[in-house]
């Protein structure tokens, strides 16, 4: 049997432009459109559906059971999607589950020759299982442990790394209208490969590493608009790679009816949300962005839609 070396160039599922060349990076493209729509600086919110993800604290404050799918369009056959469910432990705790999963299909794979052999795909995904516990009622601490896979596509084989990852988070609510978190993001996180699958043997076991993000957060609400925000620091074993600032604002044209609009990871993007009654009161939600990629390699507009329900 013919054996080819097949080069793969794949387009990278980044949207965060200063970090997109770093491993992990569909883990930092955002999750609901909500978040999505207000810059992603939800590091103090309770997001509808998927509050684990933005900060793990904040599954010990819910009060009922959350179910949520979210969708991104994206073009250059790359795709992301994600579900969770969450639910409280009473009295004081709560509880997580999440899968996010991205990849790029239609990849034309080559021998060395350059001759067409088959279409490929690459994949990766995360599953998240989240646990929180409220400390005062005001203070809770949050852990996300995550699984990863990373699938990369060889004519006869797929390469695989596997590896697994941490999020911690803190979040005070002294007031109604006014909460504080802090959270650390990929702490411990990466994927290990094993070469030898590729080399016949003759590889090594290689450790690839994920930046760790460190954000510290707020949110507020001023008359009928909601506010939300964060600052962080990125950084990697050696190195502070930089910093980053997300924020945005949600307006409230009725009870079921909101606009929003943020900037984050470079980005600016709009977007609305509508909360309706699917089987109790106004206990479905859903949410749509718009982001802007000026400076991604698709140069163009991501749209991103988000179901979640409470029961």
């Amino acid at each position: 049997m013919h054996k080819y070396l097949i080069i793969i160039i794949t387009s990278s599922l980044s949207i965060a432009a200063d970090y997109a060349g770093y491993s992990g990076s569909f883990l930092r493209m955002g999750t609901s459109a909500r978040s999505l729509a207000m810059g992603s600086g939800f590091t103090a919110e309770i997001d509808q559906g998927f509050s684990a993800y933005h900060n793990p604290a904040s599954v010990a404050f819910l009060n009922k059971r959350q179910l949520a799918f979210s969708h991104h369009a994206l073009n250059l056959d790359r795709r992301l999607m994600m579900s969770s469910i969450s639910t409280s432990i009473p009295p004081t705790a709560g509880l997580g589950v999440a899968w996010v999963s991205s990849g790029v299909d239609n990849i034309q794979g080559r021998s060395t020759s350059g001759k067409e052999t088959e279409i490929l795909s690459t994949s990766e995904d995360a599953i998240f299982i989240s646990f929180a516990q409220r400390i005062t009622p005001w203070l809770a601490l949050g852990i996300n442990v995550k699984i990863l896979s990373h699938q990369l596509p060889m004519n006869e084989s797929q390469l695989a790394g596997k590896g697994t990852g941490f999020d911690i988070g803190f979040m005070v609510l002294p007031e109604e209208k006014l909460r504080f978190a802090f959270m650390i993001q990929d702490l411990n996180t990466n994927y290990q490969w094993n070469t030898g699958q590729v080399f016949e043997g003759e590889g090594r076991i290689y450790k690839e590493s994920f930046p760790t993000m460190y954000r510290l957060g707020t949110t507020f609400t001023f008359q009928r608009i909601y506010f939300v925000g964060d600052i962080g620091v990125v950084a990697n074993q050696d190195d502070i790679l930089g910093m980053t600032m997300r924020f945005g604002g949600e307006y409230h044209i009725s009870e079921n009816y909101f606009i929003r609009g943020g900037f984050g990871n470079s980005r600016f993007s709009l977007g609305a949300g509508l909360n309706f009654t699917f089987l109790n009161l106004n206990d479905a939600f859903f949410d749509y962005a718009v982001v802007i990629e000026p400076h991604s390699v698709s140069q163009g507009m991501i749209h991103v839609f988000t179901y979640a329900f409470n029961f």
